[in-house]
């Protein structure tokens, strides 16, 4: 143990001496989470919308003002033909476009169906279905409550739904982003700054020094990894807090749990990026191969953004082997839902296993390279 100390407390050194990689472990991330937690958002309010309104009646007025003060839309132009419609959509001005007909308000008032379109601009899927949603919510209680009204009704259903969200009331995306956030940030940081730590020593004329050192090869991996551990945790806890404190991310687990699930992952982490930089020649290939590495699969399969239950069968398989999918369910219990590590014990076996595995196979490999 004293020689891995001996090792880890010359990585130290070499680390604040090496300002780039301090800026890496502990500035970029805080960093990333300013940038990327302020951009990173799916709530789709102020929709811009266009109206053209024909009928001019109080009933059609009605349904414009329910748009309007519904919150998600916003009055973007007036439009009196289909020429001003398609231009206001081909230069992105509107992103909906509100039509109502002639004589609408009067077939309301005969008791007839009256139809109004919605034209929505399709370009973004997710966008365009959100906002159908939203504008066929609005018709219809705009409908029912014109229907009462005239009819001089006051309808009180048979069953009421009384909803009630838990550990996100008001549904912002945000919070369901931001532990993601801290996952993805923490993988791509521990990863690239040990893929650069042995490739390192080789470019600098170092690595025979450390072939000939009477250290064993487990001593020389622990003492390699400990002082990036120690600031990649500071990091990642200062991102917490940060996040707690800019994005009003809830604590209610224990942050003791979050600490060990953190240095679970972190571990898997940092041996991925030692692997790395054991099979590397220069620290160039080593920071493309470990971004590669840590980008691609933390972004697209851990479940940050998309659910892993609507990828194909043969792609969930693979999210098996990223260690982000295991720590997002951990953060994400532990902050938001306040559960402690028993209940995602799968979890922290997986991430425990995933450590083990590549620190194991670092090591292999660089008993290899001292012979």
């Amino acid at each position: 143990m004293k020689k891995a100390l001996a090792v880890g407390k010359k990585e130290l050194r070499q680390i604040i001496r090496d300002r780039r990689t301090l800026m890496i472990l502990l500035f970029i991330p805080v960093f990333f989470l300013l940038l990327y937690g302020y951009a990173l958002n799916f709530d789709i309010k102020h929709v811009a919308l266009a109206v053209q309104d024909r009928d001019g009646s109080t009933e059609s007025r009605t349904l414009v003002s329910a748009f309007l003060n519904s919150g998600y839309f916003d009055f973007a132009a007036a439009i009196r033909s289909p020429e001003d419609l398609r231009h206001v959509m081909d230069a992105n001005d509107v992103r909906a476009a509100l039509i109502i007909p002639e004589n609408t308000g009067r077939a309301m008032r005969r008791g007839e169906i009256a139809p109004v379109q919605i034209i929505i601009n399709g370009d973004n899927a997710n966008t365009a279905a959100t906002v159908m949603g939203y504008s066929l919510t609005i018709v219809r209680t705009v409908s029912t409550n014109l229907i009462l009204e005239q009819r001089g009704l006051s309808l009180t259903p048979p069953v009421t739904v009384e909803p009630r969200i838990w550990f996100n009331p008001e549904l912002r995306s945000t919070l369901f982003l931001v532990p993601g956030l801290i996952a993805f940030i923490g993988m791509i940081t521990a990863t690239i700054s040990t893929a650069l730590s042995v490739v390192r020593e080789k470019e600098r004329g170092t690595w025979e020094q450390v072939r000939m050192a009477p250290i064993g090869t487990p001593s020389y991996v622990i003492g390699k990894t400990l002082p990036y551990l120690g600031l990649s945790l500071i990091s990642s806890m200062a991102i917490v807090v940060a996040a707690m404190w800019l994005f009003e991310l809830p604590m209610r687990g224990s942050w003791w749990s979050l600490l060990l699930a953190t240095t679970l992952f972190l571990l898997g982490a940092l041996g991925t990026g030692l692997l790395v930089s054991t099979i590397a020649d220069s620290q160039l290939v080593a920071f493309q191969v470990a971004l590669i590495l840590a980008f691609l699969p933390t972004f697209l399969l851990s479940g940050f953004i998309f659910p892993i239950q609507n990828m194909p069968r043969p792609i969930q398989i693979v999210t098996y082997a990223v260690p982000a999918r295991y720590f997002l369910v951990a953060l994400r219990g532990i902050v938001l839902k306040g559960i402690g590590l028993a209940l995602v014990w799968q979890q922290v076996v997986a991430m425990t296993a995933y450590a083990v595995l590549v620190l194991g196979l670092a090591s292999i490999r660089l008993a290899r390279e001292r012979g």
